[in-house]
């Protein structure tokens, strides 16, 4: 009797931690920001806005400005709503229920199905939409109900305005670019972040890249534009060629 009784005890209490703690709430993607690592922006919430847990993220000339995934997952939907609501926005499936709307962008970088990893290029900051001006709305979603945004384990603030710095990749140092010269051809990539080190390979026109950390240095033209950043991929730097990559060029870690 002593044993049926135990044995319904347990029952009942692994019953109420399921109830407080269901499945899908426990297997929450580790979000972060949805901006490359080292990047500042300050995010605003606010009782009016709708949905009330979303956040506006701005920061000085952002128009443009690359915006990744906050966590691995499959692209579920890329729509341009014209100049309504949400404008041209993207929603990421992380699973367990867990989903990522990103908002008023001037551009898509992926299609529906699209397997995207944590910290790769979606889109570009804009103001389509209902929006006044350039800026990323951004949720997190739980079975269709945003929730009170997360990002490197931490609730953000709410109700009101605070800067954050993203931490987006900053372990791994790998961000997906593409390369992109409108011209068809290869760029060189050197052994060093300038146009007299070493040609040790190349990179093809239109060829995604992950970049292991960026490295400042002095402004050089190059073959295809001039640029003050070198662009690390693992086997050399591409020097050769100009890539916009927002306003203050950084979308990787900085080279040690």
């Amino acid at each position: 009797m002593n044993h049926i009784v135990r044995f319904s005890l347990l029952t009942l209490l692994l019953s109420v931690v399921v109830t407080f703690f269901p499945q899908s709430a426990l297997a929450a993607p580790a979000f972060q920001m949805p901006f490359p690592c080292g990047q500042v922006w300050e995010g605003q919430t606010r009782t009016n806005h709708n949905p009330q847990n979303s956040v506006d993220l701005n920061r000085a000339d952002d128009l443009g400005d690359p915006v990744v995934a906050s966590a691995a997952g499959k692209v579920t939907t890329v729509r341009d709503l014209g100049s309504t609501s949400y404008g041209k926005y993207v929603v990421i499936d992380h699973g367990s229920g867990w989903t990522t709307l990103y908002a008023h962008l001037n551009a898509f970088s992926v299609s529906v199905g699209q397997s995207v990893s944590q910290g790769q290029k979606i889109g570009t900051v804009g103001s389509s939409g209902g929006s006044t001006g350039p800026h990323l709305h951004y949720e997190q979603r739980l079975n269709g109900s945003p929730q009170k945004i997360v990002w490197n384990g931490s609730q953000i603030y709410y109700f009101g305005t605070k800067n954050y710095t993203s931490k987006n990749s900053c372990s791994t140092g790998g961000v997906i670019g593409t390369v992109n010269t409108n011209s068809g051809v290869s760029v060189n990539v050197r052994s060093g972040p300038g146009t007299n080190y070493a040609i040790v390979g190349s990179v093809a026109d239109g060829q995604k890249v992950t970049i292991k950390c960026q490295k400042r240095g002095e402004t050089v033209t190059g073959t295809y534009g001039t640029s003050n950043l070198w662009d690390y991929i693992g086997t050399g730097y591409i020097s050769d060629t100009y890539v916009y990559t927002g306003s203050d060029g950084q979308v990787a870690p900085t080279c040690s």
